[in-house]
């Protein structure tokens, strides 16, 4: 009796290196938009500027922001800073060129002070963190996991 061998290794191999990637997209695209949803908005700026990029090679997926005020936002400034690592006893921001505008100042709530050559300056303690990520990723999780399952489950209905 004759026992024929089929090594399917490649073909499987394939096929979970397919489903990996659909996943990574999946999950990456959600918590992007979960984090758009969490993002304060004033300009929508920092909004518009979460993105995300799939490293299929790697089986890795990024979201982020390139905008600076998004680091703000997540970790905060100041004497707000999460780690408790921010400057302490507040500082001054220059209203006008090179700084920000009045009513910017006002609406943030920001003390407005004079200086010695009578230039109005904003005063700040910094920024609480609004950690849009990190509450982004801990409330998709269990989520993320289980649509991993689920793909892996596709496995062979194709």
């Amino acid at each position: 009796m004759a026992l024929d061998f089929k090594d399917n290794r490649i073909e499987i191999k394939g096929q979970i290196s397919e489903k990996m990637e659909e996943w990574l997209h999946e999950a990456a695209g959600e918590l992007e938009a979960h984090v758009k949803r969490n993002t304060k908005v004033k300009t929508g700026k920092t909004k518009g500027s979460w993105g995300n990029v799939v490293d299929a090679a790697k089986g890795e997926a990024y979201v982020g922001s390139q905008d600076q005020n998004a680091i703000w936002e997540e970790y905060g400034t100041g004497e707000y800073a999460l780690n408790g690592d921010g400057r302490k006893g507040g500082w001054y921001i220059p209203i006008g060129a090179g700084g920000i505008s009045e009513q910017d100042a006002n609406e943030y709530g920001f003390k407005i002070v004079f200086g010695k050559d009578g230039k109005k300056f904003a005063f700040t303690k910094g920024k609480k963190p609004r950690r849009a990520l990190f509450n982004a990723f801990n409330s998709k999780k269990s989520a993320i996991i289980r649509a991993a399952e689920a793909k892996m489950k596709e496995l062979g209905n194709d």
